[in-house]
């Protein structure tokens, strides 16, 4: 049993809209079978206890049992703001509070922005990615497919590398097959090189048998052979290229690596051989943006791969710095759909938090995230999730994965752009995230058609 004062505090500019207001007051009382008792001649008293100074002059009281009480405490909602570098994800929808989380104290900092088309899925990662840039010391790199992210990175002062088969100007070159010494955690720097070398090897050959296991055998054999030269001297001039790679499965006997090379050849002498020269690329900027936009679909899915293997070098470089390096794939589900490159992703996915790097896939095919046990992990590996508005199908499936409850499931349905739920470790908070529109930085980050016709 408690013993609860309740006190109602009317205002008004004149006595005569002060009495309407008491009016209606009391009138809205009546209704759910509630007394008001006008405090004639303790009006300053009332205003007293009504003010937070903790201090009830007034001697009313009524008992209470404990649910009847809990109904008027207004600390019932759960909050996010954390301290050092916490960056900003909106407003809290059911208390208006800020919501300010640092993913670097997750257990697990990746993350995933999830929603169907025009929910705000881009707009959420350029404003993440905004504060990172200003907030932290963190690298960024960003794998670009829709050419979306380019202004913005150019405005903060970024590297902005469009890769194209085909361009008059300058051609930027990323070479796939290029190879750190602490590539891997192993002592043989081979071992994670020669899964993304047969992920690359699954792209090109196609198909819906995928690779065999004889021609898995001898595209190991001979990633081992023609990194040979270059682990003895590890010099620049001697990094092999995709070209080096056709040479030697065209020497092998079996078959199947004739097969293999006749696949490559398109890659290494034919029309699509962008990726078969030496990287003339230098990353002198925090924050990189990878245009693969110009790649068209052929070369789309093998410009990721390549652009997150060169990303994974650089987080193997900052991990001896203590750097953290975040990485942005939008469009991931294009990595999800053949079997090798669907499980290369998820290894550097795994990888990715115990070397420093905090990866953030951006997607509206959940299906594709949970299409097989293994892409599955992408999901339970990712402490951080921001969902926005979510397609009926879909909704049903993240509500069975993630136990969201049908209350909280009606804050990503039908929602408007920017509104959700975020996922922080074991927090779940619906938010709202408005962006003001008259300003330079949502001219630059929106991806709107109306918006853009405007400026």
């Amino acid at each position: 049993m408690f013993l609860v004062t309740m006190l109602v505090m009317n205002t008004a500019p004149t006595r005569q809209k002060l009495e309407t207001n008491i009016f209606q007051a009391a009138g809205i009382a009546q209704k759910y079978n509630c007394a008001l008792r006008r405090l004639d001649y303790q009006q300053e008293q009332g205003l007293m206890s009504s003010l937070p100074l903790g201090l009830n002059q007034i001697n009313i009281q009524r008992g209470l049992t404990t649910s009847s009480t809990a109904i008027f405490v207004p600390f019932t909602t759960q909050e996010l703001f954390m301290q050092g570098e916490a960056l900003y994800y909106g407003l809290n929808a059911l208390s208006n509070n800020l919501i300010m989380a640092d993913r670097k104290k997750l257990k697990n900092p990746n993350g995933l922005i999830l929603g169907t088309p025009g929910s705000g899925k881009s707009f959420s990662a350029k404003r993440e990615i905004t504060n990172a840039f200003l907030i932290t010391q963190d690298d960024i790199a960003i794998i670009d497919p829709e050419d979306e992210y380019s202004a913005l990175v150019q405005r903060l002062g970024g590297q902005v590398i469009d890769i194209s088969p085909a361009s008059d100007q300058f051609i930027n070159f990323i070479n796939p097959m290029d190879l750190t010494l602490n590539y891997s955690e192993d002592d043989n720097p081979l071992t994670l090189k020669s899964d993304f070398i047969l992920s690359l090897c699954e792209l090109i050959v196609g198909g819906k048998s995928s690779l065999e296991p004889v021609e898995k055998t001898v595209i190991d054999r001979c990633v081992h052979m023609v990194y040979r030269d270059y682990l003895q001297d590890p010099r620049p001039e001697k990094m092999p290229v995709l070209g080096d790679l056709y040479q030697l499965l065209r020497a092998q006997p079996e078959p199947e690596a004739q097969r293999i090379a006749t696949a490559l050849e398109i890659y290494v002498t034919g029309s699509l051989n962008v990726f078969n020269h030496r990287t003339n690329v230098e990353i002198k900027s925090r924050i990189v943006c990878y245009i693969i936009k110009k790649l068209g679909k052929q070369l789309k899915k093998f410009g990721m791969q390549v652009v997150q293997d060169q990303v994974w070098g650089r987080v193997s470089e900052n991990r001896e710095a203590r750097k953290s390096t975040r990485l942005y794939i939008d469009e991931m589900h294009l990595l999800l759909r053949e079997e090798q490159t669907a499980a290369y992703t998820v290894e550097i996915w795994k990888r990715f938090r115990k070397w420093g790097g905090i990866p953030t896939g951006i997607t509206q095919n959940v299906k594709d995230l949970l299409s097989s046990r293994e892409i599955t992990n992408i999901f339970e590996n990712s402490d951080f999730i921001y969902m926005l508005n979510q397609a009926g199908g879909d909704r049903q499936i993240l509500a069975k994965q993630l136990n969201i409850s049908t209350h909280q499931l009606s804050y990503v349905t039908n929602s408007n752009a920017g509104e959700g739920l975020l996922f922080f470790g074991n927090v779940i908070i619906p938010f709202i995230d408005h962006f003001p529109k008259d300003t330079e930085l949502y001219g630059i980050m929106t991806t709107r058609p109306e918006d853009l016709a405007e400026q």
